[in-house]
This record gives structure tokens, sequence and C-alpha cells, in this order.
């Protein structure tokens, strides 16, 4: 996929390089020569440009752009004026970084298609993770339903998913597992080797260090946590 990511600040530029790596098409913008410099190895394409000026975004290939992300967040005044030019140019998918929930008004007002508060969105995260014990990461699908990674309870190891009876006592589904083995090298030293097994079957048997990737509920989650 293609994509321009206008603003090489902290989220912009990490979203950017991980587009990059993960084999996208990414155009990474900002005014600053210095940001556009220091991302133009890890970034497909890095631009110096002024991004609110109309002349100078026409000359980009929007019509080949899957999506723009506009991730100014420190001048919120240039990430409204970038948003409603973006927005304006009927790009296929937009979406821009709020920094506050006027910003994030703001934004809807002009019509953008999807708004993310990454501060916020990280902070949700990590206090789910610090309030309930054993969550590992977590995903926000909405204000009520997330998925989960968890650690194993202890009780499980050597159970099957079916032993568990998850859905049955807690209305929940396993996804996924993750393994964490130590094995041994060609040069007789160990190493731990992180694997997804792919769609969880029933009949899968868990061990005490595997993690499980859960979807649910978030009180229904909390209840099997505690």
């Amino acid at each position: 996929m293609k994509y321009i990511i206008i603003g090489l600040g902290n989220f912009g530029s990490s979203l950017a390089e991980k587009l990059t790596e993960q084999g996208n098409e990414v155009i990474g913008i900002d005014t600053d020569m210095s940001k556009v410099d220091a991302f133009k190895e890890k970034i497909s394409h890095t631009i110096c440009m002024d991004a609110t000026d109309e002349f100078t975004v026409t000359g980009l290939p929007l019509k080949d752009t899957d999506i723009v992300v506009i991730a100014i967040g420190e001048n919120q005044g240039a990430n409204v004026m970038a948003t409603a030019l973006f927005k304006s140019l009927k790009v296929k998918r937009l979406i821009s970084k709020a920094t506050n929930h006027i910003h994030k008004r703001v934004l809807q007002a002009i019509g953008v298609d999807e708004i993310v508060l990454p501060e916020e969105e990280s902070a949700e995260r990590w206090a789910k993770k610090l309030c309930l014990k054993g969550i590992v990461n977590s995903f926000e699908l909405s204000n009520e339903y997330s998925i989960v990674q968890v650690n194993m309870p202890e009780k499980y190891n050597g159970k099957s998913i079916l032993d568990m009876q998850i859905k049955e006592k807690y209305n929940l589904l396993v996804l996924t597992t993750i393994s964490n083995r130590q094995v041994n090298t060609a040069i007789g030293k160990t190493r731990n080797e992180t694997k997804v097994k792919g769609l969880a079957d029933p009949h899968d048997i868990l061990y005490k260090d595997d993690v499980l990737v859960i979807y649910g509920a978030n009180k229904d989650i909390q209840r099997f946590l505690k």
C-alpha cells in the first residue's frame, strides 16, 4: 500500500518507519529539514515541504495514495489546515492526529474519516496493563470490547483450550497463542524464541510460559484475570 505521513515527530516518524519496514511505500513529509534528513534512510521517501500549501500539496501523488495520515502534533493550527486541505482534495482515506478532545471535535467538524489520540490510547493500554495482573498488551476495539495478550494462568499448564472452558465460563474467545521457548543454537548456546501459533484450535495444549490472545468484553476479561 501507499501512504503519505505529514509530520515526522515521534508519532509520525515511528508510524512511517514501521509501515516502511512492512514493505509499504511511504512518503514522509515535514517542514523541518533536519527531520527529513534524519529519516531519509528509514522511510521510503522523505520530502521537506509545507503541507498547508495547496499548490505544493497538489503535486503529490494523491490519486495513487491509499491513506494520508496528518501526524502534526505540536502545531494544532497547521494540523487543522493540512487536514482541511487534504479533505478538500478528496484523498481515499484520511486519518488525523488530535492532541486533545477540543482538537478532536474540530477535526470531526471538518469531516475526518478517522482521528487518533496516540497519547491517550497509549495511556489506556498502560492503565489496563498496570491495573490488571497478567496483561502483556491490549488493543481497544471500542469502549466495551478489547483484544488482549495475557500471561497463561499456571493452573492451565498442560491443559487444552477446551479444558479451560473459557467460552462457557467467561464468554471469551482465545484467538491464538504465543509460545516462548528456549532453543539451542548451533554453537551450543540457548536463545529465546517467540512463535505465534496461528488460529487457535480447541485441542491445542497450553504451557506455563505461553501468552494467550483473547477477545471479549472488557468486563469479562477482568473477571477472567481476577
